[in-house]
């Protein structure tokens, strides 16, 4: 028998989806993806999606500063023994924050998936890999599981930031390297210093004049003597006090230490053999997003990019009926936590409706 709903994928907007999915009795199946296949691990696409990744979240509403202690006592509370073992750390190891702070990307999601999974979503920890979306009801293929019938299907797979690939930096990673500016440019550790946004493009412009609000100077490293970025973003840049360019520069390693994270990073020239090493606190790539829509096998209308097109205006309905997208798989401007829930919900209520305007029960 056909499933109603299933979600793919498992960061803010599956896990909303779930939640909406499942009290309104369509009896939602996730797919959230495997934690074990080596390229999920490489790519970050993992379960719990990109803000599993990440340190503390200020910016999603309903989530202020509290002692981590009382955090530790509502995790334990809230979640399950086995899904507490994936966040005691942050309570009881002997590096645990002291006082108050945020709550930190992994918690957030094991409470959102916790909250999915009490109303009765059911989650399979496998990739779908293959879609039929030619016929009704479509047909999902994944890894290690087999195939299931949907209904209705909602896509929340997100989008992946793209990086250079330097050892140094997977090493640095949410300690000190970062693709988000928005999402970690107010941390403690990059007020009032220097940073670099490696980048040409209106992202890095655009991620470089944010991050002046906290930091000073903020170094922009681009590849060639010139921007990428559209005339108006390029004289936003170059009018900026704050904003220091190194022209026909490269990243060439992040330094730093495991306790302090990055302490400097070493550029190189594009032109010549120079390389100049950088007192900074921070390292931000802006070098573009890449959704994963790989799966979709050209099923999908896609942009240029291969974001998913929401073929409605303010409904998330995808080109092809009774298929649905959320998140950043369909967002490529705003990319945040919190506007991937507001579609995840979206996604959840336009698949209801369809669902009961079509008849299925």
């Amino acid at each position: 028998m056909a499933e109603k709903v299933v979600i793919i994928g498992s960061g803010p907007a599956g896990w909303t989806a779930a939640i909406y999915a499942a009290r309104a009795n369509l009896e939602p199946l996730v797919f959230e993806g495997s934690a074990t296949w080596g390229p999920n691990a490489a790519n970050g696409t993992t379960p719990l999606g990109q803000l599993n990744l990440t340190t503390e979240v200020e910016n999603f509403p309903g989530w202020p500063f509290v002692d981590n202690a009382a955090l530790g006592q509502f995790a334990k509370s809230a979640l399950g023994e086995d899904k507490y073992a994936n966040v005691s750390h942050l309570y009881e190891s002997k590096r645990a924050h002291q006082g108050k702070r945020a709550v930190f990307g992994p918690e957030l999601m094991e409470l959102m998936r916790q909250q999915a999974t009490n109303f009765g979503t059911r989650i399979i920890t496998d990739d779908i890999v293959q879609v039929d979306f030619q016929r009704q009801p479509f047909k999902l293929t994944s890894r290690d599981n087999g195939s299931v019938e949907a209904q209705a299907v909602i896509i929340a797979t997100g989008a992946r930031a793209n990086y250079l690939g330097l050892p140094s930096e997977d090493r640095y990673k949410n300690n000190g390297v970062s693709a988000c500016a928005v999402c970690d440019g107010a941390l403690p550790r990059y007020r009032n210093k220097p940073l670099i946004v490696v980048g040409g493009g209106d992202s890095a412009v655009e991620e470089a004049t944010y991050l002046t609000k906290f930091a000073n100077p903020v170094y922009m490293v681009v590849r060639r003597n010139e921007l990428r970025a559209s005339k108006i973003m390029q004289r936003r840049a170059l009018d900026n006090p704050k904003i220091t360019m190194k022209w026909n520069r490269a990243l060439d390693e992040v330094l730093g230490t495991e306790s302090d994270g990055v302490t400097c990073a070493r550029i190189k020239s594009t032109t010549d053999d120079a390389k100049e090493t950088l007192d900074v606190s921070g390292v931000f790539l802006a070098i573009g997003h890449t959704p994963n829509t790989d799966f979709l096998g050209g099923q999908l209308q896609v942009d240029p990019k291969g974001y998913v097109i929401w073929t409605k205006p303010q409904r998330t309905y995808t080109s092809v009926e009774g298929v649905f997208a959320a998140g950043d798989v369909a967002d490529s401007y705003y990319r945040q936590a919190v506007t991937a829930a507001g579609t995840g919900c979206q996604a959840a209520l336009d698949a209801e409706r369809w669902l009961a305007e079509k008849g299925f029960h």
